[in-house]
């Protein structure tokens, strides 16, 4: 499998072959905001020195840090400081981790199966890393007569490494932005009234802040906007609605955008396709 230089290039691949594809990452892309697309998403970082903002959980990103992100959550990698980051992002169809798990093993786990508590964030010890890239290697370095069948069996590899690994792990440590324990509580407070009417005047008067302190810091942590933020977290829950059979209607209904206009235009740029359209793929 041909190892690719870009994360977009990835999920284009990821998406028109239905399976998966590899990003290896040496220099910066340009810097994407809040987001959410269909593919699922592993992300090892070889450098460390970023942090990862996902869904409403702040993680610092340390050398053999492996994240495991599904197609409802929204993330964003914040800048921590100017360092090249080099990473490894794998993009996986959703379809492809069902249809090669077992009655016995279920590879989609890590992605479908997930705990209050779940941490995205597994830190890969020296044995694991190791294993890790052996099999990113296998998948890369495969050529010629069955070379399909050896980047599949080592993604099947890779993914029982992950699953064991996630099941085993006792080091579940969601780590907080430490120096502004406010948008701690601020992201607490969207997460748990996302569904509802949220202004930044609501959010300041909220926590005695004013307008302008709230954003600035919000921005700060997170590197993006309330607003975007908001917009995301709502996204990526019509997409899940819109996943498990609601209507077009309902998913804007219950994911908290104030009219469906503003819901229609937000959801196509963000996915790239009209909430009916959505839909009718999620079913076919």
């Amino acid at each position: 499998m041909e190892e690719l230089y870009s994360c977009k290039q990835a999920m284009e691949n990821c998406a028109s072959t239905q399976t998966f594809a590899i990003a290896h990452l040496y220099k910066e892309e340009k810097a994407m905001d809040m987001h959410i697309h269909d593919c699922y998403e592993i992300y090892y970082s070889i450098s460390g020195g970023k942090q990862f903002l996902i869904d409403n959980k702040f993680y610092s990103i340390e050398p053999g840090d492996l994240f495991i992100i599904n197609q409802y959550e929204s993330h964003k990698i914040t800048q921590v400081d100017k360092m090249v980051h080099e990473r490894i992002v794998l993009s996986i169809h959703p379809d492809f981790t069902k249809r090669l798990s077992t009655a016995e093993t279920n590879l989609d786990a890590c992605f479908s199966d997930r705990p209050e508590d779940f941490s995205h964030k597994i830190s890969l010890n020296k044995e694991q890393q190791k294993r890790f890239l052996y099999y990113i290697n296998k998948i890369t370095g495969a050529e010629g007569y069955g070379h399909d069948i050896m980047e599949q069996t080592a993604f099947m590899e890779l993914m029982v490494l992950i699953n064991t690994t996630l099941q085993t792990n006792e080091a579940h440590e969601v780590t907080a932005y430490a120096y502004n324990h406010q948008v701690d509580d601020i992201l607490a407070y969207i997460n748990q009234n996302i569904t509802t009417p949220i202004t930044i005047e609501q959010l300041a008067g909220e926590f005695f802040l004013s307008e302008s302190y709230i954003c600035r810091i919000f921005k700060q942590a997170t590197g993006t906007t309330i607003n975007k933020y908001i917009c995301a977290r709502r996204i990526s829950i019509a997409k899940s609605l819109l996943n498990d059979g609601a209507s077009a209607t309902e998913a804007y209904e219950k994911s908290g955008f104030s009219d469906y206009s503003n819901f229609f235009k937000s959801f196509t740029k963000a996915v790239g396709m009209s909430p009916k359209k959505y839909a009718q793929c999620s079913v076919m």
